[in-house]
């Protein structure tokens, strides 16, 4: 007779491990119990019991030393626009943030672990809204879990987690207090200013507006803008398209503000500020590759299709007497996405 066989006959015989009736199923399991508990070192030693304590107040102590050091790393290294050191303050920050995390979170898990009550209960289902006894039974446990939780015996832990708690969010006043100062009206304007010269980027070299043929596109900064405070700051609001069109597509306002049908358009998609880099030269179209929102050349950059809600701000060009573009003045609106003043 094979194992299987064996097994067939025997199931459901008295005396085997699943006895079932004629029905073939079983009316009722027995109960098999809790395992039997096991105490932990810190049960029966106290001094396994305080070692556990002090292992969890150094791990809060920790966390205290990485949310002091998030504070000092948001201070003591300042952006200079320098990469070297936006690396620098990143990793110092992302540190000092992971020490705090951990920290703080090994040694909660710690403490319970070894530390708080362990034994096994059972809690039977039951109506929602109790009896005022059992009301009264369940603040009982609550304060008796405030108490087992061993927070007035075991000082040590108490005072360094409180310290621990009280730093965790002070980081975020720092980290508030350095997306400042406000901007007053700088996401308002460019450096853009009347007379100031289109040079080509990236290569820099000031354009003859007789170097622009019909259908090109040109990638333009403000000359000088090498030289301004904050060159990334200035190049993400300043970048121009300059384009030539056939001077009857364009509107009268377009045709007054260009030159001879060159026309010059904020490179900052309003939608998310992505770089509107794309031109189609048949459709005279200009496409954002972030969220393909596109803006119609022939109806002063009005936004076709996509989720942008503004057409891009055109800058008004001229010539100078050598024949060079330069800008007759700056934008008349702000460039790029809204903002709440903005709308």
């Amino acid at each position: 007779m094979s194992d299987i066989e064996r097994a067939e006959e025997a199931h459901g015989q008295p005396g085997t491990t699943l006895a079932k009736p004629a029905g073939g199923v079983p009316d009722r399991f027995d109960n098999p119990g809790l395992p039997e508990h096991r105490h932990r070192m810190g049960d029966t030693d106290p001094k396994a019991a305080r070692r556990a304590e002090r292992q969890v107040a150094v791990m809060l102590v920790l966390s205290m030393i990485g949310s002091i050091g998030i504070v000092v790393s948001i201070i003591a290294i300042k952006y200079n626009g320098d990469f070297d050191r936006i690396s620098w303050s990143t990793k110092a920050i992302g540190l000092s943030m992971f020490l705090s995390l951990f920290a703080l979170g090994v040694g909660a898990v710690h403490w319970a672990k070894t530390l708080m009550p362990d034994d096994e209960r059972i809690d039977y289902r039951h109506r929602q809204r109790g009896t005022e006894a059992e009301r009264e039974e369940a603040v009982g446990l609550l304060k008796e879990g405030a108490a087992e939780a061993g927070l007035g015996r075991r000082p040590l832990i108490r005072n360094t987690l409180v310290g621990a708690l009280v730093l965790f969010p002070l980081p975020a006043v720092f980290f508030f207090r350095d997306t400042g100062p406000l901007p007053g009206n700088d996401l308002s304007t460019t450096m853009w200013e009347g007379g100031m010269h289109l040079v080509k980027d990236p290569e820099g070299g000031r354009i003859r507006a007789a170097d622009v043929s019909l259908g090109s596109v040109v990638h333009v900064m403000p000359e000088g803008i090498e030289d301004a405070e904050s060159v990334l700051n200035e190049k993400a609001k300043s970048a121009v398209l300059v384009m030539r069109l056939d001077e009857g597509l364009l509107t009268e306002k377009s045709a007054e503000w260009g030159v001879d049908g060159i026309v010059a358009y904020s490179k900052i998609c309003t939608h998310m500020g992505c770089p509107v880099a794309l031109y189609e030269q048949q459709t005279h179209h200009l496409l954002c590759p972030c969220h393909q929102s596109t803006f119609d050349l022939t109806q002063d950059c009005k936004v076709i299709f996509g989720p942008a809600k503004r057409p891009l701000p055109q800058l008004p060009i001229t010539v100078d007497d050598e024949g060079y573009l330069v800008a007759e003045r700056g934008f008349y609106e702000a460039v790029g996405p809204s903002f709440w003043e903005r709308g």
